[in-house]
Parts: structure tokens; sequence; C-alpha cells
């Protein structure tokens, strides 16, 4: 059943209006203690939390368009210097974000609204420990549980933006308004420790009426962000006294978190509740609205049909209304020009994730050829949903959090760090064995467990892969601390594939295309290795195909495919240290002289 999640005039009562240096809401004025603490009190106060995520610049507009760009599989369509300094959405993207940036240094911005949300989130936990019963009433638990763990989504992804920031976990007061950075360390030891507490309040997937849709959450989903958290804390970061480092902490110990993210993942797997399937069918499943718990999907962030810039920002572009929808967008993001290359041809997981052309400026349009720096991300399509999409903002498809293959290969990266590349393995396969023919699995098996370090360049390898266009690769290079050598081959790829040398040696430097029968959809020769123009050009002589020059120089003009200002572009600052965007300049000077951004450079 989609959508789930519906906003109730009684959790904004709750939640109260924002205010303050984080835009977070003031105390109810609904005092618990007098009026009582029903469930449907607690429902609709959860309904508040999540209604935080729909806002306008939350993530609905700033975070999930443009955090997580850009990596070694994924950019912003196009990161040209000539778009930055000052780009707003390019500056963002390519590590060159100041606290004054036009998109985001707004009082409405995300950074204020997951503090809404946070808020939100303290009352409703607040209420339910002191009035609703929780040890002795499971259906209060339950939505103690759920208010704990979205508020540790928000933690999480405020971290992941900001790094050190200021932390609440009580309702604020006027002692506790105004508040410096918090270390992150302190912050990921909260967030492991109320999720240990959440995860015995959560039932399974399909346990119970809320949890048979993964817009509510579930234990799977409360074991997987458990997992994700203790990754995060373990790796590298940019720190407040300008070092890239893993923690100090003991507590935060690779040892022990990577045992953290070992038994929550078994748990998960071991349990059996969700079930990997066809990886194509994730997402279509996805764009069809289909909610269902059980599957591969483990939490999505739902957005109402008239919200959320999911498919807008991460779907084929359309040019036109036409006949699959009537908001002509998507194509923001895209696969970095050689990454549909680095694909094995047989992998499924390629034409899915990477794909070369947008839909024609027509009412009853066609797939037509874009240009290889601008390729689109094929996981979310309007032309796979059951509605057609009417708004010209949003689409109301739901973001996808978290998928049971992250959680598979969380725990092959754990595993294979505690024990080796052997017992790493058995995670791993099933990844592949859904996307691979069994004998390209065993070669990829025999590199991969010759030894810890092999697997792990497995790990990063197969993520990329995986999960390209999903938001999961920024946060991976940074803990791997692999960001800035992970950005300079991508430069460097590009220098290769646009003078068709190194790994790129062997690929045409024309592609040649026509429409298929169906009026519509595009064939194409000349984008796997090892085909050649020769054979391109035959196909236009003797079967009507249309040749269009890409790798190569444009025949009339002359000019690079792959530009100088494109490649250089996809970074400015060094991303290691730049990776972390500034408070934004409105929540500086509302802050009371508590925060700054000086460890930043400003």
């Amino acid at each position: 059943m989609k959508k789930y999640i519906k906003l109730s005039i009684l959790a904004l009562s709750l939640a109260g209006l924002s205010s303050c240096d984080m835009d977070a809401p003031n105390q109810s004025s609904l005092d618990p203690s007098v009026v009582g603490y029903t469930e449907k009190m607690a429902e609709s106060a959860i309904m508040g939390i999540h209604q935080s995520f729909g806002e306008t610049n939350s993530y609905r507009g700033r975070f999930i368009p443009y955090y997580g760009m850009n990596t070694d599989v994924e950019m912003i369509n196009v990161p040209t210097l000539a778009q930055t300094p000052d780009g707003a959405k390019n500056d963002i993207c390519a590590y060159n974000a100041t606290p004054n940036n036009t998109l985001m240094n707004t009082s409405n911005n995300a950074y204020a609204k997951f503090y809404e949300g946070i808020e939100r989130a303290n009352m409703v936990i607040d209420a339910i420990k002191q009035y609703g019963d929780p040890a002795n009433r499971p259906e209060m638990a339950e939505l103690l549980g759920e208010g704990m763990t979205l508020r540790a989504v928000l933690y999480l992804d405020l971290i992941k933006a900001w790094g050190d920031v200021p932390a609440r976990f009580e309702p604020m007061s006027t002692n506790t308004m105004y508040q410096e950075r918090t270390d992150r360390d302190s912050i990921y030891v909260r967030l492991l420790s109320d999720l240990k507490e959440a995860e015995d309040m959560m039932p399974w997937p399909n346990a119970n009426d809320k949890t048979k849709n993964v817009e509510r959450v579930s234990k799977s989903f409360v074991k997987g962000l458990r997992a994700r958290i203790a990754l995060y804390a373990a790796g590298f970061s940019y720190r407040a006294d300008g070092t890239v480092r893993r923690s100090n902490a003991p507590a935060l110990s690779v040892d022990n978190m990577y045992k953290i993210v070992r038994d929550e993942c078994e748990d998960v797997i071991n349990s059996g509740k969700n079930k990997l399937g066809d990886f194509k069918s994730n997402f279509t499943s996805l764009c069809k609205d289909k909610t269902d718990a059980g599957n591969e999907s483990l939490w999505e962030i739902p957005f109402s049909d008239g919200r959320g810039r999911v498919l807008y920002t991460w779907g084929v572009k359309h040019n036109a209304k036409d006949q699959y929808t009537k908001q002509a967008q998507g194509g923001v993001n895209g696969p970095l020009p050689y990454l549909y290359y680095d694909y094995d041809n047989e992998d499924v997981r390629r034409d899915i994730t990477c794909v070369p052309y947008d839909w024609s400026n027509e009412s009853k349009a066609k797939q037509q050829l874009r240009k290889v720096n601008k390729w689109c991300f094929g996981k979310l399509r309007y032309e796979w949903m059951n509605r057609i999409v009417t708004s010209t903002n949003d689409d109301g498809l739901n973001f996808q959090y978290m998928r049971l293959a992250d959680v598979y290969l969380m725990a092959a990266e754990a595993i294979n760090q505690i024990s080796g590349p052997s017992d790493a393995w058995g995670y791993m396969e099933p990844v592949l064995t859904r996307v691979l023919p069994a004998e390209k699995v065993a070669t990829l098996k025999n590199r991969y467990t010759a030894n810890k370090d092999a697997f792990f360049n497995g790990i990063v390898e197969q993520r990329g892969l995986e999960f390209a266009g999903e938001q999961l690769r920024k946060a991976d290079l940074i803990r791997w601390n692999l960001i800035d050598d992970k950005l300079a081959e991508a430069k460097a790829k590009m220098k290769e594939l646009r003078t068709r040398t190194g790994a790129y040696a062997d690929l045409p430097g024309s592609v040649y295309t026509k429409t298929a029968d169906d009026g519509e959809t595009l064939i194409i020769y000349g984008l796997n290795h090892g085909e050649t123009d020769d054979q391109g050009n035959n196909l236009v002589s003797l079967n009507g195909y249309e040749k269009t020059s890409w790798l190569d120089p444009d025949s009339k003009t002359g000019v690079m495919k792959i530009e100088d200002d494109l490649i250089e572009g996809l970074y400015i600052g060094k991303p290691s240290t730049h990776a972390i965007w500034p408070i934004w300049q409105t929540f500086i000077d509302n802050s009371n002289g508590k925060l700054n951004n000086t460890w930043l450079g400003f």
C-alpha cells in the first residue's frame, strides 16, 4: 500500500512551529501530562517527523538531489569550470561550497529541517518514555523505537554533510537553545546505543500492520542502520583538528565497530525476513510505488504524490510532456562518462544503471541519443511507473534509503576485516550471482579471495557498480580514505576515454543508432568493448543506422566530447578536506556566537 505516511493536524500541533538557530520547534503547548498520551497522539507525532523529511528544502529539494555528488561513479550534469565558482548547485557538488552558497543559505534549508525533525523526535521520545508506559505497552514501545530510529537517520545525515554538529537528545529548553558543535564521535556512540535499544522494540517486516510497509521502520532497517553507522564511525573523516583520520575513541575502534556490522547484518540476513530478488525488479517496483515489506527494500523516505524530487533528479530525462509523463524532468544527475564501460558487458546492472539516451521533445516521444558527457541514471524511469506524474516540480517517488544488497556487502566488508575473504565471500556472492554469469562470478571469486587486500578492493569495486546513483558512494570513499585517489583517478579515466587509450582503447569513436519497429526504442551499436567503426559503417550502409560522433571530436566542429572543462569541474577543492559542507551563514549569524566554520577555513 503506497503512501502509508500521512501528515495530520495533530502531528503539527504536537511538533510545534520552528524557531531558533537551528529552526527547531519549541516545546509543544500540548502537555502530555495534562491531556494524557495515547497511541494515536504518538502515531501523529511520528508522522510529524516524516513531514520534516518532505519539506521543500529538506531531503526533498536539497539533500537528496545534491548530497553525494560528485564521486568516481556519479556527477551532476554537467559540473564544468565555467559554472563555478558561485555556481550554487555545482559548487556544493564540486567540493567548493561556501557558507553563503545561494542555493543553500536559507533559513528553511535542509540543515534547519533536519533539526526540526530531530526536535520532533526528541519530543515524541520524551513523551512516550514519560507517559506512554512502553515497558508494558508494545505498541508504544514500537513507536518509541521508530522515533529513535528516525532521529538516528537525521543525525547520521547531518554528520555526513556537516561533520561535527550540535547535538541535542532532549526537547529544547531555553538553556539548550544555542549550542556549539558536538564531536561526532559522541554522537555516534549515542546513536549506536539508541539503536541497540530500539531494535529490541521493533518487529520484523510483516510482523504487524505497520511493518507490512517499507515506509515504516522495522527491525531489519534498525539493524541495517546500526551497521551503517558503525561502518562510518570506524572510518576516516575530516576532523576539527584539521586531519583526516579515524576516531581516537576506544569505543569506536575498527574491531568493535566491525563486530557490530557483522552481527547486525548477519541477523538481518539469517532472519529470512527480506529477500534479494531480481536486480531490475527492485527498481521497477520502486517506480510502481510498491511498498510491501519483505523484499529488497528495507526502508524508504516516503513522499506523497505531490512531493519529492527523486525521479526528477535521478531518473531518465524526458524533454516534453509525453506518453509516459506530464513532467518534463529527469537527468539532473548522471554517471560519469566511463562508468558504463567499466561494467562487464554481461553485467545486468550496466544497462539498468547507465542510460545513453533521453526522450525526445514530442508528445509521442522516442528515445534519442544523448551526449557522452551527459549520461542518465536509469534505475528510476517515468516509463516504469503505473501512474502519470502531473506535477511540474515533484514526482511522489519514494527515496530508497537502504536495500538488502547493502546489508550483504556491509557484512562482507566487516567479515573480511575480522576473519578474512574466505568467510566473507559467502556474503558478496549472492549480490553477484543475480547480475553476472556463473563463470564470471567464479573468476571474481578467485581474484577477490586471494587475500584481505584483494577482497577489500573487490568491495570498493562492487559497491561502486552496485550502488551508483543511490547516494552511497561519497560516504564510502570518505570512510575508506580513498576519496582523493578515486576522484583523481576519475579525471585520469575521463582523459583516457576521450582519447580512446588505456582501458578504453578498443572502443569505436562513433556510435550507430536507429529506432526499433515499436517507434520509440533506440537501438545502439558501438557502446561495447570490441565493437568497431568498420562494422558500424556497414550498419549505416546496409541497415539504415545513423552515425554520430561519440568519443571522437565532433566531425564538423572538431570539439572534444569530453572537454577539460568538464573533467576539471568534477572537483575544485581537495575532496577529503572539502567534502564537509560549511554550516550556512544564516545559521552562523543566528547562533548567538556558538557556531563557526573556522576549521573549514571560513
